[in-house]
């Protein structure tokens, strides 16, 4: 059931379970996010393109997937599919570190097991986007948001913080183990929550994806917010997976300067996070507009050849940005969008963001490798400073308010009152 207003938000047992599960499980994807970069850069023969490749083979199955993934998650427990999807994720790092650590690590086999990792992110995101509003008043949406991240920000920098350390003294290999044991963690964890059963439907699968386009389309902020983020992610994954990495190991000390710049960013999100908890704003798809600009300038530092400290101060404020974004985004979408759709809105959301994702993976080895890594990554925070200035555009992202925000909650509320049945998770 959903919380009681008159309670914290962290004496609810429901809202703890989901708390505690994304923090630990989100501490493991710290050392993996910088150990699968630099367990594929320390193989025989390893070169950009194909740390490229791995990467990209994780990423492409997000995409795939993640339409399929909001269906499924309309139409069943959300909880459920996320313990399903927590099992497939624990598999598949325990198999990346498993070859890592043998010795014997095919690109193949690590190319495989990349998909799989991404295949589970592509089933979990949708049905965790939807179950928040299932246990949590639509009142205190937006401080839930902005504590799950506080959070899930905190481990990660805990993660990154620990992550060079780790690859450093004890290998690649357990870090990546430690985050298939998470991922256990985190399933035990969500198996227990209680939330609302769901009435079976008699729609197919393809009449759920066409309402769930209908919900989408019709809101412009929506879409434009979206195609910007299509282009942002792909210049900021090509940063983070191979060009900052790059840069790391040729010019700034390897896996440790590395894990200190992402350490950066992830210690802003946690500042960001409590900010955007509390934070009141007359036009929040504006202000999450407005705060993607700081995303260009760490990269533009990195092209330049800034020191470490300077390049980890501007991903700090990045940080900062980013996850007031975040949490303004994600509480303007569970309050727009009927509950009962809201899976399926949000993997359009998750498509249509990372549709350049995988693009940007591939083409930024081979683009570095043609033009030189300072020059990609110049063009990656051109594209971003570009991109945001078209979504301002949009009258809608400069005009959406609290009065349509708070009109169209109460239709959500009134529209998710017949849709579903109470029954365990």
């Amino acid at each position: 059931m959903p919380t009681s207003p008159d309670r914290s938000l962290w004496a609810d047992r429901q809202f703890l379970l989901l708390a505690s599960a994304r923090t630990i499980s989100v501490l493991g994807n710290g050392f993996a996010r910088v150990a699968l970069g630099f367990a594929v850069l320390a193989l025989p023969g390893a070169t950009p393109g194909r740390l490229s490749l791995v990467l990209a083979c994780q990423a492409l199955p997000q995409l795939v997937f993640v339409l399929a993934g909001g269906v499924i998650a309309d139409r069943m427990s959300r909880a459920r599919l996320m313990v399903a999807a927590d099992v497939v994720g624990a598999a598949a790092y325990a198999g990346l570190a498993a070859v890592v650590l043998s010795g014997h690590a095919p690109l193949l086999l690590m190319c495989v097991l990349a998909v799989v990792a991404g295949t589970a992110t592509a089933l979990f995101a949708p049905a965790m986007d939807g179950l928040v509003p299932l246990i949590v008043p639509a009142g205190r949406l937006q401080q839930a948001n902005g504590m799950l991240r506080v959070g899930t920000n905190s481990s990660l920098l805990l993660g990154l913080a620990l992550s060079g350390v780790a690859v450093a003294w004890i290998g690649a290999g357990w870090a990546l183990a430690l985050n298939a044991a998470s991922f256990v963690v985190s399933a035990v964890l969500i198996a227990r929550l209680r939330v609302p059963g769901r009435a079976a439907k008699a729609s197919s699968g393809w009449d759920d994806l066409r309402e769930g386009w209908r919900e989408f389309s019709s809101r412009q902020w929506l879409w434009v917010v979206v195609a910007q983020y299509a282009i942002v992610v792909a210049a900021l994954n090509a940063n983070v997976g191979v060009l900052g990495p790059l840069v790391a190991e040729a010019e700034l000390g390897g896996a440790r300067a590395w894990s200190v710049i992402v350490a950066a960013q992830a210690l802003g999100t946690i500042a960001g996070a409590g900010l955007a908890a509390r934070v009141r704003v007359n036009r929040p798809i504006l202000v999450g507009v407005l705060a993607t600009f700081p995303a260009a300038l760490p990269i533009a530092l990195l092209a330049v050849s800034a020191p470490v400290w300077l390049v980890a101060v501007a991903m700090f404020c990045w940080g900062i940005a980013a996850d007031v974004f975040a949490v303004l985004w994600s509480t303007t979408i569970q309050r727009e969008v009927p509950e009962a759709a809201l899976s399926r809105v949000s993997s359009y959301d998750l498509f249509g963001s990372l549709a350049f994702a995988p693009l940007g993976l591939l083409a930024a080895g081979p683009v570095a490798g043609l033009v030189g890594t300072r020059q990609a990554l110049a063009g990656c925070a051109v594209m971003i400073v570009v991109a945001t200035c078209a979504a301002l555009l949009s009258p809608q992202v400069r005009r959406l308010g609290p009065a349509a925000l708070a009109s169209r909650s109460e239709r959500r509320g009134v529209a998710a009152s017949g849709t579903a049945d109470e029954g365990p998770a």
